[in-house]
Formats: C-alpha cells, sequence, structure tokens
C-alpha cells in the first residue's frame, strides 16, 4: 500500500519526463440497482430514486435483513456470449462482463479493435458467495440419521456438484471472462481488497500503461453482496435491520444512521493515453489526474483514528498537483455505519474544508468491491452535467460527521474535478481524482 502512496507522488514527474499524455477515460459502463448504463445511473440520481427494496426471494425469520439494492432489471442472456458461458458464470461476473462490455462498446473497440497484445484487463473482484442452492443436493448426500457427516463428503457430495462449480466463484473469473471476450491478451489481474478493490485496479490500470505494458486497459469492479451466505456473517458488514421503510435504510453521515445495505453491482471504463485516443478520434469522457492509497492498522483494540483516509486524500491531490480549493465535490465512502462515516467526516473536513460532499451509497448501499467503480460512474456523469447529485436521506446533521453534505436536488459543480473515496473496515483507504473530459 505505501508503495502505492509513494508511486503516485512521483507519477507526474515521470510522465513529464517520458513526454507522455495524461490518461483518460474513453469508455464506460454501468450495471446498478438505479440504472442500467451512464444516463439511467444519472436520472435515478437527478429523480432521487432509491435502488433499495424488500427482496421478496430472501425473506424468513432466519435472515437479519429482508432487503437491498439488487439490479432488478438486469437479464445476463441480453449480454453474455457465447450464452453456454453462463454456466460458468456467478452473478458477479454477469454484471462485471455486461459492464465492461458497454465500456468497450462505448470506446469503439467493436468497430475498430485495439491491438490485442496491447490491451488488458484489470478488475476489482472479492471472494464469490456460493448459490446455496447449488449445495442442497451435496448436503442432503451427507445427512445421516438426521445429522451431517463430513466423512461422506467426498464419496456422496462431490457427485452431487456441477464439474465446474468452482470456476464460478473465483475472484479472479471476472478479468478472465472480459478478456477472453474482448480477446485482451495484455496484462491481467484482479484486486481483492475489499471495498477499497475498483479504485485500486483503476489506479493499478494507470500505471500499466504508463509503464509501457499496454496502450488500453479495461478497470472496474463488481460484485453482490445480495447473499444470504453473506447476511448470516452480518456482523463483519453491520448491516442495518432498519427495513421499515426500505428506501430509507441508507442514511451516509445522517445522525440517525445504523448501519450498511447490502448491494450488488459492477461498472468498468477504458483507459488510454490521450494520444492514443486522439489518434484513433475517441470521445473522452474524462481524465484520471491522480491517486493515492494508505493504510492504519488498528492497534491494541482501539478504533481507527482515519489517518490512512486522510494521507489517502493528501497524497492524491498532491499527484494530481491540485489544492483542497481545486476539488468539485468530494464522491464519498459513506457506508452509513456510525465510527466509518464519522471517522471520514472528519478526514474530509480536516483535510479539505467545506467541500461539497455526494455520498452515492444512500441510493443503493454497499456493493462491496464493485462500489467504487459505480460510484465513480457517478462522478463522472456529474462532471459531464456540471452538477453535484443530491445525498438521499440526509434529514438530521450529525455534529460528529462536520461535512457539507449535498442534499435537496442537488447543486452546480463549483470545478470540473472530483476527488473519489474508499475505505475498508480494516483500514486501508483509497483516493482517485478525476476531472471533466
Amino acid at each position: 500500500m505505501a508503495a502505492l502512496s509513494n508511486a503516485s507522488r512521483v507519477v507526474p514527474e515521470l510522465r513529464k519526463m517520458r513526454g507522455e499524455s495524461e490518461i483518460v477515460i474513453t469508455g464506460m459502463g454501468v450495471v446498478s440497482p438505479i440504472g442500467i448504463g451512464g444516463d439511467a445511473l444519472w436520472a435515478s440520481l437527478c429523480a432521487r430514486r432509491s435502488g433499495v427494496r424488500d427482496l421478496a426471494l430472501f425473506q424468513g425469520p432466519a435472515l437479519p435483513v429482508s432487503f437491498g439494492a439488487n439490479v432488478a432489471d438486469f437479464d445476463p442472456k441480453q449480454s453474455v456470449r457465447p450464452r453456454k458461458s453462463l454456466k460458468v458464470m456467478s452473478r458477479d461476473i454477469q454484471m462485471a462482463f455486461a459492464a465492461a462490455d458497454a465500456a468497450c462498446r462505448e470506446a469503439g473497440h467493436h468497430n475498430t479493435p485495439f491491438d490485442s497484445e496491447r490491451m488488458g484487463v484489470l478488475f476489482g473482484a472479492e471472494p464469490i458467495p456460493c448459490d446455496l442452492d447449488e449445495l442442497v443436493g451435496a448436503f442432503r448426500s451427507c445427512i445421516v440419521d438426521g445429522r451431517f457427516d463430513f466423512r461422506l463428503w467426498g464419496e456422496k457430495a462431490l457427485p452431487e456438484m456441477f464439474p465446474l462449480w468452482m470456476l464460478k466463484y473465483l475472484p479472479n473469473m471476472p478479468a478472465c471472462h472480459i478478456a477472453i471476450a474482448q480477446d485482451a491478451r495484455g496484462p491481467n489481474n484482479s484486486i481483492t481488497l475489499g471495498d477499497v478493490s475498483s479504485l485500486l485496479a483503476l489506479a493499478e490500470a494507470v500505471r500499466v500503461i504508463e509503464r509501457g505494458q499496454a496502450d488500453v486497459i479495461v478497470a472496474g469492479g463488481a460484485s453482490s453482496r445480495i447473499s444470504p451466505a453473506l447476511w448470516v456473517r452480518s456482523g463483519v458488514f453491520e448491516f442495518t435491520r432498519r427495513g421499515e421503510n426500505p428506501a430509507a435504510a441508507s442514511r451516509p453521515f445522517d445522525a440517525d444512521r445504523a448501519g450498511a445495505v447490502a448491494g450488488e453491482g459492477a461498472a468498468a471504463f477504458v483507459l488510454e493515453t490521450r494520444r492514443h485516443a486522439a489518434s484513433r478520434g475517441a470521445t473522452i469522457l474524462g481524465r484520471v489526474l491522480g491517486f493515492a492509497a494508505a493504510f492504519e492498522p488498528q492497534r491494541d483494540g482501539r478504533p481507527r483514528t482515519g489517518s490512512a483516509i486522510r494521507a489517502a486524500i493528501v497524497r492524491a491531490l498532491d499527484a494530481a498537483r491540485l489544492t483542497p480549493d481545486d476539488v468539485g465535490h468530494v464522491n464519498a465512502h459513506g457506508p452509513g455505519t456510525y465510527h466509518d462515516d464519522r471517522i471520514e467526516a472528519q478526514a474530509i473536513r480536516a483535510t479539505l474544508g467545506d467541500v461539497p460532499v455526494f455520498a452515492p451509497k444512500s441510493f443503493f448501499g454497499n456493493l462491496g468491491p464493485g462500489g467504487g467503480a459505480v460510484e465513480m460512474a457517478a462522478s463522472i456523469m456529474a462532471l459531464a452535467h456540471e452538477r453535484v447529485p443530491p445525498t438521499l436521506n440526509y434529514e438530521h446533521p450529525d455534529p460528529e460527521c462536520p461535512v457539507n453534505v449535498v442534499c435537496g436536488g442537488g447543486e452546480p459543480s463549483r470545478r470540473p474535478t472530483a476527488l473519489l473515496l474508499n475505505h475498508t473496515p480494516y483500514g486501508q483507504a483509497a483516493a482517485v481524482v478525476l476531472a471533466a473530459a
């Protein structure tokens, strides 16, 4: 992590010395609970339309929650090819595939293909929870006199399972399936570091291009936390149980916040140098100015202070050669949990002052590793429309979260830049600075 931060500080100088142009975004694909595609995402943000709802498939007294933000209108058969690949794709992989395919189409890859040997994929993901229905037969085959007998697993259970079962749930498979479909034979990697995975994948994509190892990288993230297998471990994710009004459950920085909401989604971006984009007449959607990451270990059981978040902000601005006054808006992590919101808000105030803050998770909850990518798509649309979207459910300001949360109907952008933040419950923090095209 320290290497990432230190490297980000010297990137502008390296770029200048090598005569390399800045890294730009030329394609974007989004699969989110509030819309598929950038325009649909933006329309929901402007209309203050939440994606959090009751989930009829997951009702029952044994589950700690029965609501979340799923992508209700996503049909993988419309995006995944060949269709038989669906047999070895979990929902995370399906959404990643669809988002990446849309991004490549917008970038023009399907009309004038990139050099396959110079095109790579870097994606954020996490260990993918298994669909419990796939284990029912295997589990039942090992029950003797009402008790599960582990000794029977090899003999009885394995024959009940799909032979390629494991391929559906490996976190490196989103990047693999995307590369196969797009014929991307260059660098391929997967970042699995929880909620910061997407932003770190983007940062590594920039680094790979600047090192001259690829001309084009498809970067992003995907994940689904709409899973009973995760919900039974709800203490890990601090899920809120206030489901009487699902749309009001995700409340970043609000004094009445009570925990995170589970969601799912994916987003992908095509990155290349401005020179490469210009050589093929591509439309530029945005620019990556800088990035950084940091880590704050938890010592002696004491709660984290947010020092990693502060460090990531300062180092990302340094890499982008911006001052706090140059930041148009902050796209905050804001999971809606008490401690995480508090330390993030105080870090933003300490480093950036009264900058406008937008908390996308108020619309669709915590998407996990895919969250940073979908949130980045929201800021790219905000920069294009020169407007900061509102944060939902911000009704009672918390004195311990001293930030300028944009609510109501949103507000005009004061600068054509955005600083994106993500952090994990374990101390990792990442920041990316974007600018309008």
